[in-house]
């Protein structure tokens, strides 16, 4: 008799350990630092019984960074789940799609035409990446679409690819107007630098995150029966364009308002699903809590060492993200022949 792979106590047990995984690490990351802070200090300040020092380090500094670095893996993790599931596709993710580049754009403008004039608003940003976000993914299924015929993943993805680069030529293109601060904030942001780690960010994307992973989370069943197959699932009586389009909203406004805050960070909502299916299996109950757990995991981690390991300079932590999931994407592309 062949023993099951995937249980749901092993489902449970996993994501247990990698929230006690998260809560590790962001110790260590409390603790680590060009200043360090020893087990004991640390404590003593959650305490309430530290320096004025060492009050401003942990709270001002290094706390704001731990808790965006896991929002922002959460919503990338949760959002490149719900791509990869309606789409049927594993390469599918906010940033093969172009989401994140349309977001990026509008971040450009903002950069550019409202900071710029004094008119900077912590609401605006998220606000206006997830207008370029959607937009992004309109235009997408509008050019994909045929009357009469059921949507293509593969054209999905090929047209957001294509379009994508439309917004990279765009994006380079407003950078020629930046000056040498702007031009320093757009490159860090490219590179996922968590340039929001500020509390009044956390406070708009906080709710932002949790709310919509919570409305993922509801949907869970849908995500199980449209993972079948669009007919399947028209057949079992689910009102396929609905669904889709709520669970499509859902993603683009999770990983728009993850990306505005924290950085391009498209690799983790491409590689944490992965990660997370093979942990815990196809079961959405499951994977979607996994994959966001998982995101939240590889960017806290990632953002420890850039904090801990001396790498020649300040490097952002999308760049460390980049370096160590390139060997494991290219692993799932061999293995997928």
């Amino acid at each position: 008799m062949i023993k099951q792979r995937y249980t749901v106590q092993r489902g449970i047990l996993v994501n247990v350990v990698l929230m006690v995984l998260i809560l590790m690490f962001a110790v260590i990351s409390m603790n680590s630092g060009k200043m360090n802070l020893s087990p004991l200090e640390v404590l003593n300040v959650l305490l309430g019984n530290g320096t004025g020092k060492q009050n401003l380090i942990l709270f001002d500094f290094r706390m704001p960074r731990i808790v965006l670095s896991i929002l922002v893996g959460l919503g990338m993790g949760a959002a490149g789940v719900v791509m990869q599931s309606l789409l049927r596709n594993d390469m599918a993710s906010p940033g093969t799609l172009g989401i994140s580049s349309g977001s990026g754009l509008f971040v450009l403008f903002f950069v550019v035409f409202i900071a710029s004039a004094g008119k900077s608003s912590f609401i605006a940003l998220p606000l206006l990446a997830f207008v370029g976000g959607l937009l992004a993914a309109g235009l997408i299924f509008l050019l994909s679409y045929h009357r009469g015929r059921n949507l293509s993943p593969i054209g999905l993805i090929l047209t957001g690819v294509a379009l994508g680069s439309g917004y990279g030529a765009l994006t380079t293109f407003l950078t020629l107007k930046l000056d040498d601060s702007q031009m320093d904030f757009m490159l860090n942001w490219l590179a996922g630098s968590l340039w929001g780690a500020d509390w009044r960010y956390i406070a708009v994307l906080a709710p932002w995150v949790l709310i919509l992973i919570g409305y993922i989370f509801y949907k869970s069943r849908m995500l199980n029966t449209l993972h079948l197959g669009y007919q399947t699932a028209e057949g079992l009586g689910l009102s396929v364009k609905r669904q889709f389009l709520g669970l499509s909203i859902a993603a683009v406004a999770l990983s728009s308002g993850s990306v505005a805050v924290g950085g391009s960070f498209f690799f983790v909502g491409l590689i944490a699903p992965h990660m997370a299916r093979k942990l815990v299996g196809p079961d959405h109950k499951l994977l979607i809590p996994a994959a966001s757990l998982t995101g939240g995991l590889v960017v806290v981690l990632a953002d420890t060492i850039t904090r801990t390991v001396n790498l020649g300079g300040d490097v952002p932590t999308g760049i460390v993200i980049t370096v160590i999931s390139v060997p494991y994407f290219l692993y799932l592309l061999a293995k997928a022949n």
